[in-house]
């Protein structure tokens, strides 16, 4: 098969570097990809939010299967381009997307699926979301969120009552609609299944890590470090099927059948579940640590899904875990500098794996930072612990000015904020 995977991140580097060790996958492509990427086949230099060019490129070079992976041109309909275009697609349609790309279209699908989530309100005019906010008491801080998609600056978590509404008027001008949501108690938990024909399968559930300092300090990033699977939240399939199953059917009675991945961000305190956000595609950063507890053809399992059918023994889930270390550049999630050489690539172990996120080929051949997310690490053992301490030994052996990285990564269950799970 000839494979396209859409996207150039670190989720996309390891969706590249799980489809290409199937002995069916011919030839890869990635739009635009990255510098891992480029190990494992061909960067083509096209934005994904370019939906003709996306589409005219799978054409050109025969693809057979399609792998979308960021939610903007989810959200855009690229899925329904290529498959307009005659190219089977991994991903849902626009309308599907709305699961994410509008939060108050979420909420209303929660609530009709009787799935749990947390309370709230939508509000269109920024004077009323104020006055809202001044009948609250002064424990009772909200989490606030942007309707639509906000390339992970739509959320907020204030510390007190002005940040609040400093957060109103920011998120507005993101979105022109808000949420305001209670704030959740409990342990996030990121849970992620694959929809086909009516079918669900459930992936190794995901805890990752936020903020940019140790101990959550500091604003949230897109993710510091990740790991699977933890413990406190239950199987995965009990999971799907009290959550991802209800959405997908309401969905479906909304004309707006959900084919591809959904990805449902929870808070789990005691023996409840709620949610927190649901998104469209793989996570990010969980997607590096998710991959590589599946052991089988996942190339296999993505083109039957595209194909409307789930196929549950293309893989198997490990009962390992895995720990990923996100290396960022200094001064993410701010301004940070790039183009810098990236040394001892070449000094991890061997049963390591090192997904790019921010990379790109230098002018001599190395490969030189090119975003704030720079690579994560990711080791696989048979429990924490060891998986832990393999992740940050081989850290310790990656290095590029102003290279930074969290201490503490899996050390412990990642606690809830109540905010965004991805």
């Amino acid at each position: 098969m000839r494979v396209l995977i859409v996207g150039g991140g670190g989720r996309e580097h390891a969706l590249a570097w799980a489809v290409s060790r199937s002995p069916d996958c011919d030839a890869l492509f990635c739009a635009p990809g990255n510098g891992g990427t480029a190990a494992l086949g061909e960067n083509l230099q096209i934005d994904p939010m370019d939906l003709e060019a996306v589409a005219d490129a799978a054409l050109d070079r025969r693809v057979d299967l399609a792998v979308i992976g960021p939610e903007d041109p989810l959200a855009a309909g690229i899925a329904d381009r290529l498959r307009a275009a005659g190219v089977p697609a991994f991903g849902p349609s626009a309308a599907a997307a709305r699961i994410e790309s509008s939060k108050s279209f979420a909420k209303q699908v929660m609530q009709s699926a009787n799935v749990a989530h947390a309370g709230g309100e939508v509000f269109s005019d920024p004077t009323a979301a104020h006055k809202w906010l001044e009948m609250l008491g002064p424990s009772d801080l909200p989490v606030l969120k942007a309707d639509g998609l906000a390339a992970g600056k739509g959320v907020a978590v204030p510390a007190h009552i002005d940040e609040a509404h400093e957060a109103v008027d920011r998120l507005f001008e993101l979105s022109g609609r808000l949420l305001i949501e209670d704030r959740l108690a409990g342990r996030e938990v990121s849970a992620m299944a694959i929809a086909a024909g009516g079918g669900l399968l459930p992936l190794p559930l995901a805890c990752d890590w936020k903020r940019i300092g140790d101990g959550d300090a500091g604003p949230n990033t897109g993710g510091m470090g990740v790991y699977a699977q933890p413990q406190f939240a239950g199987a995965p399939s009990e999971i799907a099927e009290q959550v991802h199953a209800p959405v997908i059917a309401e969905l479906a009675a909304r004309d707006a059948a959900f084919e591809g991945l959904l990805y449902a961000g929870l808070m789990i305190d005691g023996g409840a579940r709620r949610v927190l956000e649901f998104n469209a595609r793989f996570g990010d950063p969980e997607t590096q640590v998710v991959l590589p507890l599946l052991d089988g053809d996942i190339l296999r399992l993505l083109a039957e899904a595209a194909a409307g059918r789930i196929t549950a023994d293309a893989v198997s889930a490990s009962p390992d875990t895995a720990v990923g270390v996100v290396i960022a550049s200094g001064g993410y999630p701010g301004t940070y500098a790039v183009g810098a050489a990236i040394s001892g690539l070449d000094a991890v172990d061997e049963n390591v794996l090192v997904f790019h996120a921010g990379t790109a080929p230098g002018p001599d051949g190395e490969t030189v930072t090119a975003g704030g997310r720079v690579l994560c690490v990711v080791a696989r053992a048979g429990d924490r612990e060891t998986a832990r301490e393999i992740a940050y030994d081989n850290v310790r052996r990656i290095s590029f000015d102003g290279a930074y990285h969290r201490t503490d990564i899996a050390l412990r269950d990642a606690a809830g904020t109540g905010a965004e799970a991805d």
